[in-house]
């Protein structure tokens, strides 16, 4: 799978000028094979999603959301 990946920044205007603005959105455009959305469970220390049996061996990406 061949999977073209194009990354463009979008600040939120209602941020303004101030330190808010630091820590903004951006917006990625993936173009791929299927999506999912799933919510992370804890996993001791870390976190943990998981995937369809078909996508072993797969590469993917996670982007959070929230």
């Amino acid at each position: 799978m061949k999977t073209a990946v194009v990354k463009s920044v979008d600040i939120d205007p209602s941020l303004g000028d101030n330190a808010e603005a630091v820590r903004h959105k951006v917006k990625f455009e993936v173009y791929g094979e299927e999506m999912l959305e799933k919510r992370v469970n804890s996993s001791g220390s870390s976190g943990r999603v998981y995937l369809p049996s078909e996508w072993v061996g797969r590469r993917v990406k996670v982007i959070r959301i929230g």
